[in-house]
């Protein structure tokens, strides 16, 4: 009985330390809180490690929205360099454009480019941005020539992100 117990016990606590939770287009977990811009029904949720949020379209074409707060371990790099940071295993970098955008009252920083991930071709948008103690990244993956299609549900989950306060 002591034994079935403290096995309880230890799982509780292992399950109660990372509480996440996506309700009503907001994301919580232990160190921030954030609403981004409602993603059509085209797109489900899936789940990576690594992101907060991701949806795959439903149509099963390849493409992918994320998003990931990082609150802690980051220092303080510049968004350039962050971005970078996106990038790693993916090869044949080429970058086509890099512009500064606002975002929550903030700045950030969007980048596109082509590439490749384990040989594959493929085309990301990507935006980097720091508030409030965090980084937030957003990420936009699609098969070449098919990003385009699918840019404005990209761009309706950045205009609707807002930090949150924690409650």
């Amino acid at each position: 009985m002591s034994r079935t117990l403290g096995m309880l016990v230890l799982l509780a606590s292992l399950t109660g330390c990372r509480h996440v939770s996506f309700e009503d287009s907001v994301f919580q977990k232990s160190d921030v809180r954030y609403r981004v811009g409602e993603v059509s029904k085209d797109w489900q949720r899936v789940y990576f490690n690594d992101n907060d949020l991701a949806f795959s379209e439903r149509a099963e074409t390849g493409r992918v929205l994320s998003v990931n707060a990082t609150c802690k371990g980051h220092d303080d790099p510049p968004l350039p360099v962050l971005t970078r940071h996106l990038l790693m295993g993916f090869t044949e970098r080429q970058e086509l454009a890099q512009r500064t955008i606002p975002l929550d009252g903030r700045e950030a920083l969007r980048s596109r480019y082509v590439a490749k991930l384990d040989g594959v071709p493929v085309e990301l948008e990507l935006v980097v941005l720091k508030k409030d103690g965090c980084v937030f990244d957003f990420t936009y993956v699609a098969p070449p020539g098919m990003a385009e299609a699918r840019m404005p549900d990209f761009d309706a989950l950045l205009a609707g992100f807002h930090a949150e306060p924690q409650r």
